[in-house]
């Protein structure tokens, strides 16, 4: 963990925050949060993850406590302090705090905190791909917001990790959404396919940065819902995400996915990828 977090507009030792009991966050998991990954001590990709953050913000009604361009800049202050060249920044934003009733305090002060933690690219993960099961998705419907409201995510996780698998792959009723902690995609003949970034998952900043290189390197793509059924017959399948990237799917549910090691078409987007991140 860092030596120093941002909380509000201030740097802080990691021993002297303080949150509230109060805290909104703590009672209702009324907050949104955002996670940026760090390569050669700079955010990546940080007008999307601002972008998300600020839609988040709207569509939940939390407004920001500062403007964009002055987050930006602590944020960078923050990375500088703790010397991070590789890893994560971790950014919370709840309602603030005020006695627990659901109705939203009049007025209501946001409450902000950050914090790197250093993390290296999963290198290993990538080259040999990982198992994943299938579990039904039973979250709301306002998946597209960054929000802390994880619980399902998190017995989704476990759910998997009890059957010997690494990721869960979500679906409802039979339709793939996406995965507790990532987004996924799978190809079929050379098409790319992978579920719409609707309201059913969240818009992954790197889904986009895939996207956008597998239409630079004129791969067909579908963004589309499909099946498990699809998704076990795949070719191939990955999962990508800030700090997973861009890893294989080798199995679902202990059936082999293709040849069982990463194809063609993840192989040259892990490449694309890498060379634009400077890799």
């Amino acid at each position: 963990m860092s030596s120093y977090y941002l909380q509000d507009e201030r740097f802080l030792p990691k021993e002297e925050v303080r949150i509230s009991p109060d805290d909104r966050g703590y009672y209702f998991g009324d907050g949104f949060y955002e996670v940026f990954r760090v390569y050669n001590g700079k955010l990546y990709e940080p007008e999307a993850h601002f972008a998300r953050l600020t839609r988040t913000s709207e569509g939940i009604r939390i407004p920001l406590p500062y403007g964009i361009e002055e987050l930006h800049a602590k944020l960078k202050e923050l990375i500088a302090l703790n010397s991070l060249s590789e890893g994560t920044v971790y950014l919370q934003i709840t309602r603030g705090s005020a006695p627990r009733a659901q109705p939203f305090p009049a007025p209501a002060r946001p409450f902000l905190h950050a914090y790197t933690k250093p993390l290296e690219r999963p290198l290993a993960a990538m080259e040999a791909g990982i198992r994943a099961a299938t579990v039904e998705d039973i979250r709301w419907l306002r998946c597209d917001y960054k929000t802390l409201n994880l619980l399902g995510n998190v017995l989704a996780k476990q759910q998997a990790l009890d059957a010997g698998a690494e990721e869960a792959i979500l679906h409802r009723s039979g339709s793939v959404t996406e995965c507790s902690a990532s987004n996924v995609m799978i190809v079929k003949d050379g098409i790319i396919v992978t579920h719409p970034a609707d309201n059913l998952i969240l818009h992954g900043v790197t889904r986009a940065v895939v996207l956008r290189l597998a239409r630079a390197a004129e791969l067909s793509v579908e963004e589309r819902p499909f099946t498990v059924e699809e998704l076990r017959e795949a070719d191939e399948a990955f999962i990508t995400g800030t700090t997973v990237e861009i890893t294989p799917v080798v199995s679902v549910d202990g059936r082999t996915i293709g040849s069982g090691s990463a194809g063609p078409v993840t192989r040259r987007l892990q490449r694309d990828f890498a060379a634009s991140i400077g890799q």
